[in-house]
């Protein structure tokens, strides 16, 4: 991609959209940034922004910065099929996403993870593994670092005439950056699940899989494609890839047509990926708890074994990471009360898995912005787990329908009422579980705004 002198408009202004703009002026672009936020709302990020060489669009006008782009690049935020960007295509002007403008300055070798779920602590792990068997590691994309400081990173190694800083990039993919690849490729990509989610922005979830399948589009028979063989909506897609076909199960054996893969076998944690059979673990031996989390955990295997990490090395890392912030994360006991924040449950899938980890009685939190989910699907497991489910947000009516007659139920007006209700009312031995099945932006700025707003809640209660 030539693109000195090249006008770029750059559409986003989050984090990763920030770190998209110093990569394409590092490389000579002319930059514009735009946002429909109003300056007043960006003020800290245009901070960080060169105004004297970036010209900047923002507010009621800021579509207007595509009129003369060569090039148009989108953080993931901005929807793909908006009209004005349409207009560009069909001007024959290429409209790509943070994530491939990032790829094609990287030179060593990327390892991808898509799903609707687990894939922070998928990517998370294997970062892990790699750390620890002495392998310089990237981990970020979705999660955390933008992809484009790495690739700013290996970009100005470059010019130095330096070796890429980094063995292997762990990049967390999301359908929406996924919606924009054109030559982004993977060495190892994963499909970990598919679920009903972001049901607001895809016209149907045959759509949604389209697009999470897109991470294999690129790959060539040098490559690897995992596949979660326990979903039904992901084992098929694995007769659709150019690349050497892995898979992980909990079921006994990976079966035919596949280069080998992780499973269970018993109890034991087992892999096939280098065509020795080679035992990881036993599954007691894993920290994180979840029958979820044994998936995620064979899919980070599956890369450590492929990248050459040592066996004692993996199962060191499997008996002592406690699992992501957000993500089913113990919080505090309180007179007997265990507090776990969830907040990372943003859809009834994610919800589901954390209700089914849990054996203890349940106070549940949820609410938020709906993204189109059917909370009737959470229905049984609220029935059978859940003493009283407290509703915050936007989406409590939905959530109240959906489970009426099925639990006890509470409106709270804020996180705070929520958790003091739940304080009030939980007995010793129950968990106050915030697991919101909702997207944050009703009530947050995100998922990890919410969740540290329900540590602070939940450490200030007296002991």
């Amino acid at each position: 991609m030539e693109l000195a002198g090249a006008k770029v408009t750059l559409m986003g202004l989050a984090r990763s959209g920030v770190a998209a703009c110093h990569l394409l002026q590092a490389a000579g672009a002319k930059v514009t940034v735009a946002d429909r936020k109003e300056s007043t709302e960006l003020t800290s990020i245009l901070a960080s922004i060169d105004r004297d060489h970036v010209e900047v669009t923002v507010g009621a006008r800021y579509e207007s910065s595509l009129d003369t782009a060569n090039l148009v690049v989108i953080s993931p935020g901005v929807p793909y099929r908006l009209a004005s960007l349409e207009a560009v295509r069909r001007r024959g002007v290429k409209v790509i996403g943070e994530l491939e403008l990032a790829s094609q300055f990287i030179r060593s070798p990327i390892l991808a993870v898509t799903g609707t779920n687990g894939k922070s602590t998928t990517v998370t792990l294997i970062g892990k593994f790699l750390a620890e068997s002495g392998k310089r590691g990237f981990v970020g994309g979705n999660l955390g670092t933008a992809l484009s400081e790495a690739a700013m990173e290996d970009f100005l190694a470059q010019q130095e005439g330096k070796p890429s800083p980094y063995d292997y990039l762990v990049v967390e993919v999301s359908s929406f950056q996924l919606e924009t690849v054109d030559r982004f490729h993977p060495w190892i990509a994963a499909l970990l699940n598919v679920t009903v989610d972001h049901q607001d922005r895809y016209e149907s979830l045959d759509d949604y899989v389209a697009t999470k399948q897109r991470i294999f589009e690129n790959q060539t028979s040098s490559d690897f494609a995992l596949f979660n063989l326990d979903d039904d909506r992901v084992a098929p897609l694995r007769h659709r890839v150019a690349a050497q076909r892995l898979g992980f199960t909990s079921g006994s054996t990976i079966g035919a047509n596949l280069s080998g893969g992780t499973y269970l076998e018993g109890d034991r944690i087992v892999t096939t990926v280098t065509g020795a059979r080679q035992e990881i673990c036993r599954r007691s031996e894993i920290r994180i708890i979840g029958n979820h989390n044994v998936q995620n955990v064979m899919a980070a295997v599956t890369y450590a074994v492929l990248c050459g990490c040592p066996l004692e090395v993996i199962r060191r890392v499997l008996a002592t990471f406690p699992g992501l912030e957000h993500a089913l994360e113990i919080v505090r006991e309180r007179r007997g009360v265990r507090f776990v924040n969830d907040s990372k449950g943003t859809n009834v899938d994610a919800t589901l898995k954390a209700l089914e980890s849990i054996d203890q009685p349940i106070w549940l939190i949820a609410g938020g912005r709906d993204k189109g989910g059917d909370f009737s699907r959470l229905a049984q497991a609220v029935g059978r787990r859940v003493k009283r489910v407290i509703l915050i947000g936007e989406a409590a009516p939905l959530l109240r329908r959906a489970w009426e007659g099925v639990v006890a139920m509470t409106d709270a007006a804020s996180l705070q009422e929520a958790v003091d209700c739940a304080a009030q009312g939980a007995a010793s031995g129950d968990v106050v579980l915030l697991s919101p099945c909702c997207a944050s932006f009703d009530m947050f700025t995100d998922y990890q705004d919410r969740g540290r707003q329900f540590k602070t809640l939940a450490h200030a209660l007296s002991a």
